[in-house]
């Protein structure tokens, strides 16, 4: 990471489920870190003055573009540290649950569960850093090789697909 201060934030995620339980996950790079990829959650940093509820459906409409979205409760929570173009986060982060009963193709995204589209979203910053979208299983998730985060998601998705969302918020 950079020798620079850790830069704190705070943002909404969306774990994201269709109507066979399979969640969005959505494919990014990092240019200081080159021929790395990872899978992660919709979602991103709150504006000033924002909630983690608007700021969760802002960055759904940011990241896969207009879409039937029934936003949820917050399930889980945690803080990451990560690094991104060269500078180091602290990222206390929530994640909502949500549902859509559109087609699997609906925002663009490849309608088989091992498809991947790209880039999810056009645009500037770190959304121009996304590759593709994807819906995962619980199943491909527990035996892809490739890097998921939030660390333990099979596990959660599992359990809210089983139980319900949990009171209060499971922290990851």
């Amino acid at each position: 990471m950079s020798g620079l201060a850790a830069l704190r934030r705070r943002a909404a995620r969306v774990l994201l489920l269709d109507r066979s339980d399979r969640v969005l996950l959505l494919r990014g790079l990092d240019p200081a870190v080159p021929g790395t990829t990872w899978w992660i959650t919709p979602g991103g940093g709150l504006e000033p003055g924002e909630g983690l509820r608007e700021a969760a459906l802002r960055e759904l409409a940011e990241e896969i573009g207009p879409a039937e979205v029934e936003l949820g409760p917050v399930v889980a929570y945690g803080t990451v540290t990560f690094s991104f173009q060269g500078q180091a986060y602290e990222q206390e982060q929530w994640f909502h649950l949500a549902r859509t009963e559109a087609e699997p193709d609906a925002f663009g995204l490849a309608a088989a569960g091992t498809g991947a589209t790209g880039p999810a979203t056009a645009g500037d910053g770190e959304h121009a850093l996304l590759l593709a979208a994807r819906w995962w299983t619980v199943e491909e998730l527990r035996g892809t090789a490739e890097t998921v985060y939030p660390a333990g998601l099979a596990q959660l998705v599992e359990q809210l697909v089983a139980q319900g969302p949990q009171v209060p918020p499971v922290r990851l």
